[in-house]
This record gives C-alpha cells, structure tokens and sequence, in this order.
C-alpha cells in the first residue's frame, strides 16, 4: 500500500470510541474511508512526495481541473483528451509529465473508491524523444571545465558533482557533518529524492578539494558550500550559474546544468566497466531500468559495424 493510501486512514469526520471512524471495521479487516471531496483526495495522493514533486503535480492537476471546469467524478475521456491536446504548446517532457501525473490521481482516486472509473487508464501517454545522449559530456570536455575552474570552491562543486553524480538538491544540503574521513579518502551521506538516505565513498583526490574548504573546526551543522552574499547555503540556482560559467570557459555550448555531470558520472563510470548496480546505488536510482539508459544513450558497439558500406555502388537506369 502507498504512503497516500495508508495516510487515507487518518481521515474521519467523527470517532467512536476514540477510534476514527476511517479505521473502524470488522475483525481482522481494515477499511479505508473514501475522500470528502477533490482536494482531500488530492492530498491524499500528494503524501509523502517531495516539496519540488508536490509543487509540480499540484500545477500539473491545477491546469486539469481549470481546463475542464468539472469535478474530477464527472470528467470523461473526451474532456481528458481535450486537455491533452491543449498541452501541445509545452515541451514533450513537461507535457509527458504533466499526462502522467493527471492518469496517475485519477487511477489512485480509482482505487481508493472515490472515482467510480479510472478513465486515465484509457489516455495514451505522448511519445518523448530520447535526449539523454546529447546531454552527457565526453570525458575531455569535463575535465576542462575542471582544470579551468580556479575558485576553490566552485572547483569542489564541479568535482564533487562530476565523481559522486549527486543531484544538484542533494550537494546543497551538505553539511558538515554529513562528511566522514574513510581510508585515503572520505565519504558524504546525502539525503536524496524518495526521503532515501545513501552513503557515497570519495577517493582521496576529491576528498583534499572539500577538506580544503573546512574552516578549521567548522560547525557539523554548517553547509559545506555556503553563498558569499548571503548567509546559509548555495541555492541550486547559484550552482547552475556556476555550472554554466564552467562550461562556457571550456568552450561547451548548449544548456549545460549540473545534471548533466550527474548524466557523465553514469556514462563514463560504466564506460569504464564499473558495476550497473553499483552505478545506480550512487546515483540513488530506484530502478536498475534507469541506470540502464546510459547504455542504451552510449552503446559500445552495434550491428552497423558487420555491413559492408566502403564500396561505391553502381547502379545502371535506376531511379530512387
């Protein structure tokens, strides 16, 4: 059972017995009370979700419900199909996004009883063009945007974010105490999407740029990379600026983020035969699938290479 399913049972207008009436049932059996109304069971299906996942499918279901003006009981496949359409505008991946997240409260809704039909189950989700290889760097490109970065701190960034794959959220909440010495080099434990917690080792040569940037005995609870102009932390926002300032220097165009190092990390560290499954408990990825697109994105070899294509063909009075 989910996290939103099992929150579901929290709900209840009245009590019995100092037991809420949600969780009332017969021996041995645990009845779920249906949501009150739309935003209850939009709550419902939101809990558990991260802040920066929340705000989007909020948004996402938000555009939905002003689309059709209906409740969400009484929206058909047409009205479902309609709001589809009208999503052409946006990029392939926030519109796939947006579909996934309308077919996914409409069939928890579905099964929690409050929607007498799943009529998401019925809309086809668009087909999104695989980008992942023009965003992952060669090798020679990110060690340039290393090796010309003299900030000390914003060379830690880069390094830290190229050698643990951390994602940009998860480097902006280290604190130190989050880092411990471990042989040559150390370890950082972040706190990663899902709420999962992963511990990442670091080799000796990464560990020297962040033990760098120590203060002497710097509080546990202060942020390792902290903002010169204000205090606290740096925002994921300033890590992009510094990212693409990196990336211009050594001559790299395109959008460029942090992410994108995320995507080298994976790339490179199993170009260089390192373990699937040791690639995806770094990166912090549910699913091996997911880890598995960096070989899809960079296979090391393909049927092309067994076909003939050297010789010039010669073709006489034939038309294409």
């Amino acid at each position: 059972m989910t996290d939103a399913a099992r929150g579901g049972r929290e709900y209840g207008k009245r009590e019995k017995g100092g037991m809420p009436e949600s969780l009332i049932s017969t021996p041995g059996v645990v009845t779920v009370q249906e949501p009150a109304s739309d935003e209850q069971l939009i709550e419902l299906w939101l809990h558990g979700r991260s802040v920066h996942t929340r705000r989007a499918y909020a948004a996402d279901v938000g555009r939905l419900r002003a689309r059709t003006g209906k409740p969400l009981a009484a929206i058909a496949l047409a009205d479902l199909q309609a709001f589809a359409d009208s999503l052409d505008g946006m990029a392939a991946a926030s519109r796939y996004r947006t579909i996934s997240a309308v077919k996914s409260l409409l069939a928890f809704g579905h099964r929690l009883g409050y929607l007498p039909f799943d009529v998401g189950g019925a809309l086809r989700l668009p087909a999104v063009r695989g980008r992942l290889a023009e965003r992952i760097l060669p090798e020679a490109a990110v060690h340039r945007m290393l090796s010309l970065e003299t900030d000390a701190r914003n060379r830690a960034i880069l390094t830290l974010l190229y050698a643990s794959g951390v994602r940009v959220s998860e480097l902006c909440g280290l604190c130190w105490r989050d880092l411990q010495e471990a042989g040559d080099g150390g370890q950082i434990t972040v706190f990663g999407k899902g709420g999962k917690t992963r511990a990442i080792r670091l080799p000796a040569a990464v560990w020297q740029h962040l033990a760098r940037l120590r203060d002497g005995e710097a509080d546990g609870e202060r942020p390792v990379f902290r903002s010169r102009k204000r205090a606290g932390p740096l925002t994921p926002v300033a890590v992009l600026r510094i990212v693409r300032q990196a990336a211009r220097r050594a001559g790299i165009n395109g959008p460029v983020s942090p992410h994108w190092l995320r995507h080298a990390h994976a790339s490179h560290a199993l170009d260089r035969g390192a373990p699937i499954h040791l690639v995806q408990a770094t990166l912090g990825h549910a699913s091996i699938t997911t880890t598995g697109r960096y070989l899809h994105a960079r296979p090391g070899d393909s049927s092309s290479r067994f076909l003939s294509t050297d010789k010039t063909a010669t073709t006489t009075g034939t038309g294409v």
